[in-house]
C-alpha cells in the first residue's frame, strides 16, 4: 500500500493545526488523529449545496455563502446546480487550505475557484454573517466537525443563539441556512426551532456511492416566530 505523505502543515488561528496529506491520487486534511475531510468522500458536502439549491431554486440573481472551503465539494456542486446569474461567496478562515486548492489539490478542485460567479475570502463566515443583513438567499456552514466544534472554540459563536439570530438576519426573505455535521446533535436540532427557523434534519451519506458513514446535514428555512433565547 502507498503510504501517507505529508505535504504541508496550517496554523489555525486560535490553536490548531492542519495537516495535508497525500497517498497517490487520494488526499486528507487531519486535525490530530482526526480526519476532517477526504477527496475520496464527497456525498454529505454535496448534499448540503443541493438540498440548500433545492429550496432557492428559480430565484433571480442568487447570492449563496459558504462557511469554509474544503476541498471544494459543496462549491462545486453548487455552480452545478445554481443559473449563470448566482454569486457564490466562499470564507475560507485558513490562507493555506485557499493555497491548496490552487496548489498540490489543483486536480480535485477542477478550475472551479476560476469560475466567475465565485468569489474567495479569506476570512471568518462570522464576520460575513453578522455584517450581511439581508444579503444571502441560502447559507452553507461546513465549519470545523458542526455544531460541536473540534478545532476552533470560536466556531461555536456560529451555531449558539446569537449566531442563528445573525444567520437568520443575514438572510433574504424565505431564504435557507443549510449546516453539515458529522452527527446528530439535539441541542442544535433546539436551537434553530426556538430561533425561529423551520427545521428539517436529513441523514446522508458519506460518499457518493451511498456508502460511508452517516453525516447530517440540517435544512433550516428562514420563517415562524422566534422563542425567548436561552442559554447554549
Amino acid at each position: 500500500m502507498i503510504p501517507w505523505t505529508v505535504l504541508d502543515t496550517a496554523k489555525i488561528p486560535g490553536g490548531g493545526e492542519l495537516r495535508l496529506k497525500q497517498r497517490g491520487t487520494e488526499f486528507s486534511i487531519m486535525l490530530g488523529t482526526n480526519e476532517l475531510m477526504n477527496s475520496r468522500l464527497s456525498g454529505s458536502e454535496e448534499a448540503l449545496a443541493k438540498l440548500a439549491c433545492d429550496r432557492i431554486g428559480g430565484r433571480s440573481k442568487p447570492t449563496i455563502l459558504i462557511g469554509g472551503l474544503g476541498m471544494g465539494f459543496t462549491l462545486r456542486a453548487a455552480l452545478a446546480l445554481l443559473g449563470r446569474d448566482a454569486r457564490i461567496v466562499v470564507a475560507e478562515l485558513v490562507p493555506e487550505v485557499i493555497a491548496w486548492a490552487r496548489g498540490p489539490m489543483a486536480e480535485v478542485f477542477g478550475g472551479c475557484l476560476d469560475d466567475p460567479r465565485v468569489e474567495i475570502l479569506e476570512g471568518d463566515v462570522g464576520r460575513l454573517i453578522r455584517d450581511g443583513a439581508g444579503a444571502y438567499d441560502a447559507i452553507l456552514l461546513d465549519v470545523d466537525n458542526g455544531p460541536e466544534g473540534l478545532s476552533r472554540d470560536a466556531n461555536d459563536s456560529l451555531y449558539n443563539y446569537a449566531g442563528l439570530h445573525a444567520a437568520k438576519t443575514a438572510l433574504k426573505p424565505g431564504g435557507v441556512l443549510t449546516v453539515w455535521s458529522q452527527g446528530p446533535d439535539k441541542s442544535f436540532s433546539r436551537r434553530l426551532h426556538e430561533s425561529g427557523f423551520v427545521v428539517d434534519e436529513v441523514k446522508v451519506r458519506a460518499s457518493t456511492r451511498g456508502g460511508g458513514a452517516r453525516h447530517v446535514v440540517w435544512v433550516a428555512a428562514s420563517g415562524g416566530v422566534p422563542k425567548a433565547k436561552g442559554r447554549r
